[in-house]
């Protein structure tokens, strides 16, 4: 955890915001890190979408974390925020919810190709 706050940390100090983010409300923005962080544990990291959605829950992170620190969010708050919407998102997902399927694929299809 201490590793992925200091990341995060530096990572923050170095990026601009990221572009498809800032077209996006701070709840859209964690909406899409709650929504590909579940997506991503649900599918593993084993396989190709699931090292896909890794990648786009990174991107999401960071640009909810990015946004959070913007508008003057403690670290608490953000991680705390960030974690609703992964639990949310998870219970979406397992249960077949279409919709939150389709934001998930719209999260996705903004995040850049991380490679």
């Amino acid at each position: 955890m201490v590793l992925t706050t200091v990341l995060f940390a530096l990572l923050l100090q170095q990026a601009p915001a990221p572009a498809a983010a800032a077209r996006l409300s701070r709840a859209e923005t964690v909406r899409c890190a709650g929504l590909t962080q579940a997506a991503a544990e649900l599918a593993g990291g084993e396989s190709d979408e699931g090292r896909a959605l890794s990648d786009a829950a990174l991107f999401w992170s960071l640009a909810a974390a990015q946004s959070g620190a913007i508008q003057g969010l403690s670290e608490l708050d953000a991680d705390r925020e960030l974690t609703q919407a992964r639990v949310a998102a998870v219970r979406s997902l397992s249960s077949g919810d279409a919709g939150a399927q389709r934001e998930l694929e719209a999260c996705v299809a903004r995040a850049p190709d991380l490679g």
